[in-house]
């Protein structure tokens, strides 16, 4: 078994479902209007930062699968079956909707987006570490995304925000 009890099949598995998702996510970014016609820069076509982020999410796919391609040539295969969702795949699923399917839109960006982060980091935060500075990284983590992020999209981007 290798460490934290995850097999190299899942590994391979997981890593080509994440480029493949990554994938997907460039060649549909690739298919949003450019706004050539208006002037738009590379940088400010709606597509770019969705396929920069799916490019990232294919690359790293690709790593989880090289992990695993390593661990299974060594003989680290771990157990054949592992749950389809495990409680940290269940607990980023549910925030996540909660975030984009509840609250962008219904509440300012900033604050869902402080919100989300300060919770996700909360939750995946070692478990060891003391609450206080669980809770104080957590909330600083959230401020901060929320701040960069409002503000690139804003004033770089020039993209409006729900």
């Amino acid at each position: 078994m290798t460490e934290g009890g995850k097999s190299a099949r899942s590994d391979l598995w997981g890593g080509a479902g994440w480029a493949g998702f990554g994938l997907l996510i460039v060649a549909e970014s690739l298919r949003m209007e450019r706004f050539e016609s208006m002037g738009a820069e590379l940088y400010t076509m709606p597509g770019f930062v969705p396929g920069m982020l799916g490019g990232v999410v294919a690359l790293l796919g690709l790593v989880l699968m090289l992990r695993g391609w390593r661990r299974a040539a060594a003989g680290h295969d771990g157990p054949a079956a592992e749950p389809l969702v495990n409680r940290r795949i269940g607990i980023t699923l549910l925030l996540t909707l909660v975030y984009a399917g509840l609250l962008v839109g219904r509440a300012p960006f900033w604050l869902v987006t402080a919100m989300f982060v300060a919770a996700f980091v909360w939750q995946f935060a070692p478990e060891d570490a003391a609450r206080g500075r669980r809770l104080v990284v957590a909330v600083a983590a959230g401020v901060l995304t929320s701040a960069v992020v409002t503000l690139v999209f804003q004033h770089v981007f020039l993209v409006r925000l729900p």
